[in-house]
């Protein structure tokens, strides 16, 4: 997945902002773990404020559901 495309996809989820949105916003950052590293899923957490919205704090390890 390109970080462009994580961008738009976590942007769109955080906008909704349901549980259902959260599961779904951790799978794209599981995904740009595996493609891009924890720095990436980082600036992503901070960027939408994901810790104050859904509790997903920088450092977390997520795990692509899809191995390489």
């Amino acid at each position: 997945m390109t970080l462009d495309k994580a961008h738009e996809l976590i942007s769109m989820h955080a906008g909704l902002g349901s549980g259902y949105n959260r599961n779904a916003a951790r799978m794209v950052l599981g995904e740009v773990m595996r493609d891009h590293g924890q720095e990436a899923v980082d600036r992503l957490i901070i960027e939408f404020n994901l810790e104050q919205q859904w509790g997903i704090k920088p450092g977390t390890f997520f795990e692509s559901a899809f191995k390489s």
